[in-house]
């Protein structure tokens, strides 16, 4: 009876590892041989909430991708600058490593900014050294015009017919700030201010694609950037008031010729 009962009891529970018609587990290694998961921890004394016990690996804390981006994008604002006032110059080839030192950061953001660059025209990647600085000539410079005139005058004659006076009056305080921006005699500032607004004109189709290849056209005319002094400068950003006033006026021959005329001298 003491043996039946005793097979009863344990007809529940066959022995650890070896179930009657069952699938055998294979014992698992403990401690230093076990794979991370696998590594028994101490069942005596609990681990802290918080700590990690002597056998497990501790989990490294990721670096905020926001963070990473935000200094990503001061350093391709930065190189940016650079190409435009000339400070990087064309044909010659620039490391990750030695602009990181001088921005006082890592090769990695500064290698990410200058793969976006490239991306855009503005440097290429040669191998095992860095990224060149992009060469334009004289013609690429009045090809890169030509394109942008003939996406951006079409629409801002069509838009001239269209869009209401005041709507055109919104971006005066745009125009104004070209103004400005001239006659600091900064290429970089100029440029910033010249794209807001022609982004502004174009925004009013309501095609993000069109403002999109058209900014990114602007951008591309400027580098390397054109030795132009202040007044050429003040001049250009004067033509923006003209062109603002016409389209307010609903004067679309005005238009015409001003748009014209401005992509005419390959400049904003």
């Amino acid at each position: 009876m003491k043996q039946t009962a005793q097979a009863s009891a344990g007809a529940g529970t066959p022995e650890r590892g070896t179930p009657p018609g069952g699938p055998r587990v294979p014992p698992q290694p403990r401690g230093a041989d076990a794979p991370d998961g696998f590594r028994e921890r101490d069942t005596a004394v609990p681990a802290a909430r918080g700590e990690h016990t002597h056998s497990e690996r501790p989990i490294p804390q990721p670096r905020p991708a926001v963070q990473r981006s935000s200094v990503r994008g001061q350093i391709l604002d930065a190189l940016r600058t650079a190409l435009v006032t000339g400070e990087l110059k064309p044909g010659e080839v620039y490391s990750a490593p030695v602009l990181g030192e001088r921005f006082g950061v890592s090769a990695t953001p500064v290698r990410e900014a200058m793969q976006q660059l490239a991306l855009e025209g503005a440097v290429e990647v040669v191998p095992n050294r860095g990224f060149r600085v992009v060469e334009r000539g004289a013609r690429e410079l009045a090809e890169l015009a030509e394109v942008r005139a003939l996406i951006e005058v079409p629409v801002l004659l069509r838009l001239a017919r269209t869009v209401p006076r005041e709507r055109w009056a919104e971006l005066r305080p745009l125009a104004e700030e070209t103004v400005r921006a001239a006659a600091s005699g900064c290429p970089a500032t100029y440029g910033e201010s010249d794209r807001a607004f022609h982004r502004a004109l174009l925004a009013l189709a309501g095609n993000e694609q069109l403002v999109g290849i058209a900014s990114d056209l602007h951008r591309r005319s400027q580098w390397p950037p054109v030795r132009r002094g202040r007044a050429c400068l003040v001049a250009d950003a004067a033509e923006h008031m003209a062109l603002l006033d016409a389209l307010i006026a609903g004067d679309v021959d005005v238009v015409r010729g001003l748009v014209t005329a401005h992509f005419a001298g390959a400049v904003g």
